[in-house]
C-alpha cells in the first residue's frame, strides 16, 4: 500500500517541520498553496523552501493546479462555510482534470507529502486533495504529519 503524507507549516518551527519530513522519509514536497511566496510563509517561501529541502535531500514541486482559486478561498474566509468550500474545491479539481494526469508523475516517488499552511488538516484543502488522490489511485493510506 502506498502512503500519501500531508503537512502544514503554521505553528511549527523550522526544526520541527524538517525533522517531521526526514523522520517520515519524505522524497518530495508537493506544494499546493495558492501563494507560496507571501510574507506569512516564513521559512517555506518557495525559493527558500527549495533550498532547505535540498539540504535534507527532499525534492520540491509546486502543483498550483491543486490550489483553490482566490475566489473560493476568499469566499470561505468571509463566510466560514466549510461544507461549501469543500464542495467548491472538489468541483474545481474535477473541472481542471488534474487527477487524470496525476498517476504517472505521482508514482515516480515513494513518499509524497502535500504541503499547505494550515496547522491541521481538518479545514484545509490539502486533506481534500489527499482524499481525492487516494480515491483516484486506490490502495493508498493518508498520513497527516
Amino acid at each position: 500500500m502506498k502512503t500519501l503524507f500531508t503537512i502544514g507549516f503554521t505553528k511549527k518551527s523550522a526544526q520541527d517541520f524538517f525533522e517531521m519530513l526526514t523522520e517520515a522519509q519524505i522524497d518530495i514536497i508537493v506544494d499546493i498553496r495558492l501563494n507560496n511566496t507571501g510574507q506569512l510563509a516564513g521559512f517555506t517561501k518557495k525559493n527558500d523552501l527549495q533550498y532547505f529541502l535540498g539540504l535534507v535531500e527532499i525534492g520540491y514541486e509546486h502543483w498550483q493546479e491543486f490550489a483553490p482559486t482566490k475566489e473560493i478561498f476568499n469566499k470561505y474566509r468571509n463566510d466560514s462555510n466549510w461544507e461549501e468550500y469543500e464542495n467548491s474545491y472538489r468541483n474545481l479539481i474535477e473541472q481542471r482534470g488534474v487527477l487524470d494526469e496525476l498517476e504517472l508523475s505521482f508514482f515516480q516517488y515513494h513518499n509524497v507529502c502535500l504541503l499547505c499552511s494550515e496547522p491541521t488538516p481538518e479545514n484545509c484543502h490539502r486533506r481534500i486533495a489527499a482524499e481525492m488522490i487516494a480515491e483516484r489511485i486506490g490502495n493508498m493510506q493518508i498520513i497527516h504529519l
